[in-house]
């Protein structure tokens, strides 16, 4: 009997990996002798790195590199078993969590740390990126991540512009000469699920400023300021990014890794889906069990368990998904290939509890549900 296990991580309680052992566990009371395959799975969010790093044989790197705020923070990345693939959360270095409620403004918050991440890697002799983009407390463009990087941003006075996004409007020309001569020789990928353009009422200043710390003052300001940052993208560039899909992603980081690193916005499930090869390992395979810390209607949306269950259906495999809880909608699920979904929680508890017990409970759980399917 062959059965893979491909679920994401259950945040704050297990992650993808500690979530393959403790279904392993339940299987082997009931088949010790299954031929059980772990693939650690994510979707482009909070998680990847670890798993990536977990299905690939790789290894994590601590850098100490700017926070939102220009201030030290340590950021971790992975670099992949290969020894040439980097994995960086831009989160990490630039994301929302590193700074507090009062501290968030996007007029002053850079992607600069998230350069920082990218020149790490490359001085690790990495030359091949996947980025994860959410979570971040910017609104910049990207032109911090570029800053780290080499390029600078001048105003009429030929002076370098501040960082933020509060000071993109008074950039007046790129000097793209310092650019770091090894980018050339990468390739970038970026897990983008959003489709927002960088500018107007459905970019990134508009949707995401105002969780950002983002006034409705503030926000016609950046969006005015990203139209400008375009505009001179376009001048000098020959490129129109403005109303190209993701490019608001991470308040316009898509945009500057597109403009500068010439990226590939990707949504993050098929980029893990990819790497990890999970096709190939799901040939010949009686079951596949995946999972959540919360399945609902949002599972469908791109999420870890609807990539596992569209490549295992192509292959007539059924897919059983493991959540913490269970949200509303999940009738939805049934019809691509997931023939349940089985919460963990085996009796009435806090949600406290059930985090610090989900190992267990997971383990009993697999076990009942592969009594149930098989015996």
């Amino acid at each position: 009997m062959k059965i893979v296990l491909a679920p994401d991580s259950y945040k704050g309680s297990l992650t993808a990996k500690q979530a393959c052992d403790a279904m392993e566990a339940g299987i082997r009371k009931v088949f010790p002798d299954a031929d059980v395959i772990k693939v650690p799975m994510a979707d482009g969010g909070e998680g990847t790195v670890q798993s990536l790093v977990d299905a690939l044989n790789g290894q994590l790197h601590t850098e100490t590199v700017a926070n939102p705020l220009g201030e030290p923070v340590q950021a971790t990345y992975g670099i992949l078993g290969d020894g040439k693939t980097a994995v960086i959360e831009m989160a990490e270095a630039s994301g929302l969590y590193l700074i507090s409620k009062e501290q968030r403004d996007p007029r002053i918050t850079t992607t600069y740390g998230t350069g920082e991440l990218i020149k790490a890697a490359l001085d690790q002799g990495c030359r091949n990126f996947i980025l994860g983009i959410g979570g971040s407390a910017t609104n910049d463009g990207g032109v911090g991540m570029a800053q780290a990087l080499g390029i600078q941003f001048l105003d009429r006075d030929g002076n370098p512009v501040p960082f933020g996004g509060g000071f993109l409007h008074c950039i007046e020309r790129m000097d793209l000469t310092r650019l770091d001569p090894r980018i050339k020789d990468c390739r970038f990928t970026v897990a983008c699920d959003v489709d927002n353009p960088l500018c107007g009422e459905h970019g990134a200043s508009h949707v995401f400023g105002p969780q950002k710390g983002a006034n409705p003052e503030m926000v016609l300001e950046l969006d005015s300021n990203l139209l400008h940052y375009a505009t001179i993208l376009g001048e000098q560039l020959g490129m129109n990014i403005k109303d190209l899909p993701g490019s608001g992603a991470a308040g316009g980081l898509g945009a500057g890794m597109v403009a500068f690193l010439g990226a590939e916005l990707r949504p993050g499930i098929e980029i893990v889906l990819q790497i990890t090869k999970l096709e190939e390992t799901l040939a010949g395979a009686d079951l596949a069990i995946s999972g959540e810390g919360q399945c609902d209607f949002q599972t469908l949306r791109g999420k870890t368990p609807f990539g596992v269950a569209k490549v295992a259906r192509q292959l007539n495999i059924p897919v059983i998904l493991m959540a913490g809880s269970i949200g509303a909608g999940i009738d939805a699920l049934f019809e691509h290939g997931i023939v349940s979904v089985f919460s963990i929680v085996d009796r009435p508890m806090s949600l406290e509890d059930a985090m610090e017990q989900a190992a267990p409970l997971m383990s009993a759980a697999v076990e009942r549900v592969i009594r149930a399917r098989f015996l």
